[in-house]
């Protein structure tokens, strides 16, 4: 045999055995080496969550891992999930989490950050493209570190990804409005007009439903207003500042959106909020995007066909909320890697568009931008458009705010919706506590 002969059959035989390294490889794929793996997730009973169930199945078929999901009311998740994750070993490998426990579950080791996954060629898919992810949603919900300790910056790091996330929209009854002649408001005072005008126009009909049950429920009601008539909880000094006049009107506003609102509204939380609204007993919404799945859903909706949509109406500011839920690797899961794949496959391009048909709520500005989805979904442009005016600071995502979310503001403006005490007495009776929270926590100790 010449030498060029064997030469080119040794070519050969290198072509086909790296040919047949890169098929194995890619028919391996990278979820292989975990089949058979189970899966414990924490998700809440939630409109994105119903949807996420009615997807979840494909990816036992895809992978060979499968899910198993403890399903909890979101309120009561934050304690199991406190207890599990502060074990040596603990019973979840992915859990759902509220906007405003990251830094909390942060500050106490108990998440796993992301970048490890990232940059580990075997688990991250190049065509994640987290760019796609909505900047109003991945910069609030994921971050940890940076400015304030919890928004965006140079020392942020990432521990979890949007996953049912939220800003508000404005919701209205198309016919309701139409038959009187309405105008869509564009600004607090024009929505402001029509809350206790419609209930004169249109017996029987409320005018916007709200949440105002006491602790986290009214205080996220009060929140919504908070930020668009300018105000804030505290200064850049964390000094207080929740009782200066935006905070004092916009508690005025709430107690006459309470009142002039569907019957029994101070006892509302989220759920009874937007299906006063969806059984036709209000004429407006303000909050979550989250219901624009139910709002269309026959067995859900008396109003299917009658909703128009708009932006937050602008106060002194244009600013929409920022909330809703977040996905993360808990520290002390015994299968960070197989969960990491579940959390990538849940957020990746494919998935999120499968759960957007399903009636859940997007992550991604490529899903809002699908001519199918805006075809399906005709309100889809204008929830694009009311990304920009999401206020990444909506509240202080800090470790304490759980103390002074619902027991101390929650409590206070309960009083002040149901008349116990004044708005301005009821701010006044908890500044002292709110000091207290935050000079044992540390915020003042630079004397500034």
């Amino acid at each position: 045999m010449t030498i060029n002969r064997r030469k080119k059959l040794f070519a050969a035989a290198t072509a086909i055995a790296a040919a047949g390294l890169v098929a194995g490889a890619a028919w391996a794929g990278p979820y292989d080496k975990y089949k058979g793996t189970t899966l414990v997730v924490n998700f809440p009973a939630h409109p994105h969550y119903d949807a996420v169930e009615k997807v979840l199945p494909d990816f036992a078929k895809e992978t060979g891992i499968k899910v198993e999901v403890d399903k909890l009311q979101y309120m009561r998740m934050h304690d199991k999930q406190v207890l599990e994750m502060s074990k040596p070993s603990g019973d979840y490998d992915l859990i759902s989490y509220v906007i405003m426990w990251k830094t909390e579950y942060v500050s106490k080791g108990l998440l796993a950050p992301l970048a490890p996954f990232l940059v580990n060629a075997q688990l991250a898919d190049p065509a994640y493209d987290p760019e796609d992810i909505l900047k109003a949603y991945i910069e609030p919900v994921g971050l940890v570190g940076g400015k304030r300790g919890y928004l965006t910056g140079v020392t942020a790091a990432l521990y979890g990804v949007p996953f049912g996330s939220e800003t508000s929209v404005f919701g209205y009854r198309k016919d309701i409005f139409a038959k009187h002649n309405l105008k869509v408001p564009e600004t607090y005072d024009e929505m402001m007009d029509l809350v206790c005008k419609i209930p004169q126009i249109e017996p029987g009909m409320a005018g916007l439903t709200s949440r105002g049950s006491a602790g986290h429920q009214v205080g996220h009601a009060w929140l919504l207003h908070l930020n668009p008539l300018g105000g804030a909880i505290f200064d850049d000094y964390w000094k207080p500042i929740y009782d200066q006049e935006p905070g004092i009107k916009a508690a005025q506003y709430l107690k006459k959106i309470l009142q002039c609102g569907p019957e029994g509204g101070n006892a509302f939380g989220f759920d009874e909020m937007k299906n006063a609204f969806l059984q036709g007993k209000a004429a407006m919404y303000l909050d979550s995007v989250s219901i624009a799945g139910e709002a269309e859903n026959p067995a859900k909706s008396k109003i299917v066909g009658k909703i128009g949509w708009a932006p937050h109406p602008k106060g002194k500011v244009r600013a929409s909320q920022t909330g809703g839920f977040g996905i993360a690797i808990p520290a002390n899961s015994k299968n960070k890697d197989a969960a990491f794949l579940l959390l990538q496959w849940l957020t990746s391009k494919a998935t999120d568009k499968k759960i957007a048909l399903a009636g859940g709520s997007p992550s991604r500005m490529s899903t809002y931008l699908d001519p199918e989805l805006q075809k399906k979904f005709p309100y889809y442009p204008m929830f694009a458009e009311a990304f920009k005016a999401a206020a990444y600071d909506w509240r202080p995502l800090i470790a304490e705010w759980g103390e002074l979310n619902a027991p101390t503001f929650g409590v206070a403006l309960s009083e002040a919706m149901t008349g116990k005490k004044s708005i301005e007495q009821a701010f006044a009776d908890i500044k002292p506590r709110v000091v207290e929270i935050m000079t044992k926590a540390g915020y003042y100790s630079w004397g500034r």
